[in-house]
């Protein structure tokens, strides 16, 4: 059975820069508040008319196909992970296909919020093993700034995300011990009212209401306790997980890409494993919590700035809301 490997890196942020001073604005909050309890200074937010779920994955994708001296025409198959769809349906793989003039290829949406680019890497990983396909685009991409609650009420979540999208092209690797060595996925569903947006749902005669909007369930809602608790376990765990299944140690990673979840958790993942800052990618500083594009953003920064080389381990892993955690181990 073959590997896969990631051909080519992109990334897409809106132009749109929103500072901690400007939500000081309008909230109760203050730039050092943020910092000190998430580490970020600026997010970025989609312009209305400009950028969209699906438009964003494409213009990331574009770079990713461009890296890997690939064309849109080469490609098999989309598998977009997003928790903020274009649309209630139909997802935005479709809509991202039609974008770049795609034509009658698979597109595949995973909605597994902070894991899903993992969970995605993952899925498209075995269509490559199996020979199904050939060149996969796995994309994550996200717009929060129209769905938070700006209000006081809503500031320890509002203050947290922004928006953005990242892709990679995954191709047959070949090279003997090239590409993903393994992915680890996990979820518990006990905790999944933890981390939500529960309306509008599917669970109530009227799908949207007044009282919901007012009560503010329209809104995300985390329990900021629980999810730091699980995520200071979860993400060691499942990165020793990847270490330990292809017989490797912590000390033997080049660089850790964790999902930009909250500085203070990827400061905790960095001293447990034993890591040097320089071998963990962290730019939630620039961009806040970008959910399922946090991870392939970092990752196309650290190729970027060139702190990944070929022959190197590279470490991704992603914790958030279901719960849900993943890792995949690769040979760069």
């Amino acid at each position: 059975m073959r590997n896969s490997k990631i051909a080519g890196v992109g990334h897409y942020v809106p132009e749109k820069v929103v500072t901690n001073f400007d939500l000081e604005k309008i909230m109760e909050t203050s730039d050092e508040w943020i910092r000190e309890r998430t580490g970020i200074q600026e997010r970025r937010y989609f312009q209305e008319g400009v950028d969209t779920t699906s438009n964003m994955g494409a213009k990331a994708s574009m770079k990713a196909l461009e890296m890997a001296g690939l064309k849109p025409e080469d490609v098999d198959m989309i598998v977009f992970a997003t928790l903020s769809p274009d649309y209630v349906f139909p997802g935005s793989g479709v809509l991202m296909q039609r974008e770049m003039g795609l034509k009658e290829i698979p597109a595949l949406d995973v909605r597994n919020q902070c894991s899903g680019f993992v969970y995605a890497l993952s899925v498209a990983d075995q269509f490559i093993k199996t020979g199904m396909y050939n060149n996969i685009l796995v994309v994550g991409s996200e717009i929060h700034s129209n769905g938070l609650d700006f209000s006081t009420r809503g500031r320890n979540v509002s203050v947290i995300f922004g928006d953005g999208a990242g892709a990679v092209v995954l191709s047959p690797s070949e090279k003997e011990g090239q590409g993903i060595l393994s992915t680890h996925l996990h979820a518990d569903g006990e905790f999944a009212e933890e981390l939500a947006v529960i309306d509008p749902g599917s669970t109530k005669k009227d799908r949207l209401t007044h009282e919901m909007i007012d009560e503010g369930t329209v809104y995300p809602y985390m329990n900021g306790n629980q999810v730091f608790k699980h995520a200071v376990t979860r993400f060691p765990e499942v990165i020793e997980e990847a270490l330990n299944k292809n017989g490797y140690k912590a000390s033997d990673i080049d660089m850790l890409t964790p999902h930009q979840a909250n500085l203070r958790i990827t400061s905790y993942i960095q001293q447990k494993m034993g890591l040097p800052v320089e071998k963990v990618m962290s730019n939630i500083h620039k961009y806040g919590n970008t959910t399922a594009a946090s991870v392939p953003i970092a990752l196309s920064e650290a190729v970027q700035e060139g702190r990944i080389k070929e022959g190197d381990l590279v470490c991704m892993a992603a914790f958030g809301s279901g719960f849900t955690w993943a890792s995949a181990l690769i040979r760069w």
